[in-house]
């Protein structure tokens, strides 16, 4: 058996499916690509999705011709909601994206009912939510299909990489001939990303964190190294040469040993926010609701800061690994989001939250002292009442 086989067998069995409903990418919004590939959306279609993602989500429906349509969030969830979207449906609707926020899911099984009930496709957006569930039941298990990314910093990594998991039988033999089309990656892309892997292995810690994070961002959008996201990805709307991209064996190897691990992970990563989610309730700061818990599998740990760049700055120099997910509705453009069919002013909640918002690491072996420094600064972190 090749090393793409043992891979999917190992997906697909985290995923509680079967190999031959898994699909492999070079990305995640690859696969997400594929699956309205798949479906044939087209020119004159809508997408509906969350007004609170990466931008590469609406160029993936941009690319095919289609139209992306925004929800605003609840501020408890960062998720869209079933009441919001029944308010952008139309007879152009084509496709509803569900998206898990950092791990969190909530309302799928509501939303892809309506769904159903309408005629309309579902893809639950994964790329924060593999390993985690949703009611007991795997995370990308409700609707017609999902996809999930294997990038930097997601809930396991091959350095780049995208799975597509289908529910729905009837999208199988159209996603085979879609991905038909699919590039197979040179060779020195494949090398590049076994060297980035090693280095991000052996080098990574607390006291080169924010020097080797500089230094990959710039590297990647100058093209010298293989970024999450190509320059073309984030600051255009017109599809890059050579986007429709299938995975290499160096993803599969590095997965295969990653989904070893995976699962005190997330007990982990599950351990921490909830010490974290603690800390900001008995003082006060903005936390997660008790019965939104059980459902969240804490890729990351939102927080919310008065001042972004000093605090940024703060932690630093005390050597927290902070992330900086959503700075914007369409992470990461801060600029004019026309070409993208949004306009910011329609998304207030999405977009106050893009203001202040950075990310606890949930999978750090020091959560005391994370805990210590939000406990030293304390008074940078926005109150439960700025909540909307």
């Amino acid at each position: 058996m090749s090393l793409e086989h043992d891979y999917k067998v190992a997906i697909s069995s985290v995923l509680q499916t079967t190999p031959d409903k898994i699909f492999l990418y070079w990305k995640g919004r690859v696969g997400l690509f594929a699956l309205l590939k798949a479906k044939n959306i087209d020119n004159g279609d809508e997408v509906i999705m969350p007004a609170f993602t990466c931008v590469v989500v609406p160029n993936a429906v941009l690319y095919t011709g289609a139209t992306p349509v925004y929800c605003d969030i609840d501020p408890a969830t960062l998720n869209t909601t079933l009441d919001i979207i029944k308010k952008k449906i139309s007879s152009h609707t084509k496709c509803i994206i569900i998206q898990n926020t950092f791990g969190l899911s909530s309302e799928v099984d509501e939303i892809t009912s309506y769904a159903r009930e309408k005629g309309i496709f579902t893809i639950e957006d994964c790329t924060h939510g593999f390993g985690g569930t949703f009611n007991n039941a795997p995370n990308g298990s409700f609707c017609d299909a999902s996809f999930f990314s294997t990038q930097w910093n997601k809930p396991f990594s091959t350095g780049l990489g995208g799975i597509v998991m289908v529910n729905n039988p009837e999208l199988l033999q159209p996603l085979i001939e879609a991905n038909k089309g699919l590039i197979k990656p040179k060779l020195t892309k494949s090398l590049m990303l076994e060297i980035l892997i090693f280095f991000r292995k052996n080098l990574l810690n607390n006291t080169t964190y924010w020097f080797l994070l500089r230094l990959y961002r710039f590297l990647s959008k100058k093209g010298l190294v293989i970024g999450s996201s190509s320059n073309d990805e984030i600051t255009s709307t017109k599809i890059p040469e050579n986007y429709f991209m299938a995975s290499c064996n160096t993803q599969a190897k590095h997965g295969i040993n990653a989904l070893k691990h995976l699962k005190p992970l997330l007990v982990l990563r599950y351990e921490n926010s909830i010490k974290y989610n603690n800390f900001l309730k008995e003082n006060g700061k903005i936390f997660y609701p008790e019965n939104l818990l059980q459902n969240h599998s804490f890729l990351k740990f939102p927080v919310f800061v008065k001042n972004r760049n000093e605090f940024i700055h703060k932690a630093e120099k005390q050597k927290i690994q902070l992330g900086d997910w959503f700075v914007s509705p369409l992470h990461p453009l801060e600029c004019e989001l026309t070409p993208w069919k949004m306009e910011m002013s329609d998304f207030p909640v999405a977009y106050e939250k893009s203001l202040n918002i950075l990310n606890l690491p949930s999978d750090t072996k020091e959560p005391e002292k994370v805990l210590q420094f939000l406990s030293d600064n304390i008074n940078d972190l926005l109150n439960a009442s700025n909540t909307n």
